[in-house]
């Protein structure tokens, strides 16, 4: 397994990221700190979360995933193994929201001390803000790599013309300039970042690290029907899938998947390990079995006919 360069950053990452979404919610702290402790020590190194993380479950209030993250890192002294992102900018509450440079100091430093280290390997505008100009938004960014907080900086639910702005004002302005972009991207959902979004990702050498890879499990082939959506905690985020095309693009993974003995999900994040724009698409697991089928897909190569298949029924 090589790592990849992530952007024009000196930044190695694994050729998938750890999603931490689940820390908090569908994972507890035990579960949080064994599935960490794996994906190190099955020599990845790239973990994603963000400070409103899951601030949309009942009883939290956002801070759990970071908060979890930081007790693991003080406990297992793993910081210098682990390429760490987090991001700012969704509403946590009072008026906590944005990407302006007197919230992103407060913002930044809430995360810093939930994830009880001194700085933040990528930090990332967690949506647009249209409210603040983009050169705004980096110019608190530069102050953050100058005081040592922040190593590099990224890009979150920006459309083609906003981030096409943002690096414009960094090289014009000589401020830092979004080395990453996280998109929402998997086999059915593809409209959002191909097109102009992905091209100018691979024209600006923009590192994308997609998120919902697995468009909630379906790709996994958990979910063929109404039925087995019931009691399951992601069914709303799935039912959308649940149609000719959801169940096309299954069908072929599920081919693919028995050509080369392996998983239906493992297959879908091959391919997106294989789009030339990508760098690491982003997947979560709640258990240590799923954590085992993360790490064998980075393994996983797709012939260039197996690619083009599941890339045909996809569209």
């Amino acid at each position: 397994m090589e790592n990849r360069r992530l952007g024009n950053s000196l930044i190695e990452v694994s050729p998938l990221c750890f999603g931490c979404n689940v820390f908090g919610w569908t994972a507890d702290e035990e579960m949080s700190f064994r599935l960490l402790d794996g994906w190190i020590d099955a020599g990845f190194n790239f973990i994603d979360t963000a400070d409103v993380y899951s601030r949309w479950h009942d009883g939290n209030e956002g801070g759990e995933s970071e908060t979890i993250i930081g007790k693991w890192l003080q406990r297992s002294g793993k910081r210098d193994k682990v390429v760490l992102a987090t991001k700012f900018g969704m509403d946590m509450g009072d008026g906590k929201v944005g990407l302006s440079p007197d919230y992103m100091m407060r913002a930044v430093e809430d995360s810093l001390r939930r994830l009880k280290t001194d700085y933040i390997d990528l930090y990332q505008s967690h949506k647009d803000d249209e409210n603040t100009p983009v050169d705004t938004t980096l110019e608190g960014y530069a102050k953050l790599i100058e005081q040592g907080k922040v190593r590099e900086i990224g890009a979150s639910n920006f459309s083609a013309e906003r981030l096409k702005s943002a690096l414009e004002a960094s090289e014009e302005k000589g401020l830092p300039r979004y080395q990453s972009l996280q998109p929402l991207y998997s086999l059915v959902e593809r409209d959002t970042y191909e097109g102009s979004l992905e091209d100018l990702c691979a024209a600006k050498n923009v590192g994308v690290i997609g998120f919902y890879s697995l468009a909630s499990g379906f790709l996994t082939g958990k979910y063929r029907s109404e039925g087995d959506m019931k009691g399951r905690i992601r069914a709303p985020r799935v039912e959308k899938y649940v149609n000719e095309t959801g169940f096309r693009v299954l069908d072929t993974l599920e081919k693919v998947a028995e050509k080369y003995s392996a998983k239906m999900g493992q297959v879908a994040l091959a391919w997106l390990i294989a789009r030339p724009s990508v760098t690491s698409p982003i997947a979560s697991a709640t258990n240590m079995d799923q954590l085992a089928e993360l790490t064998a897909a980075a393994e996983l190569t797709l012939d260039a006919d197996d690619i083009t298949e599941i890339d045909t029924a996809s569209r």
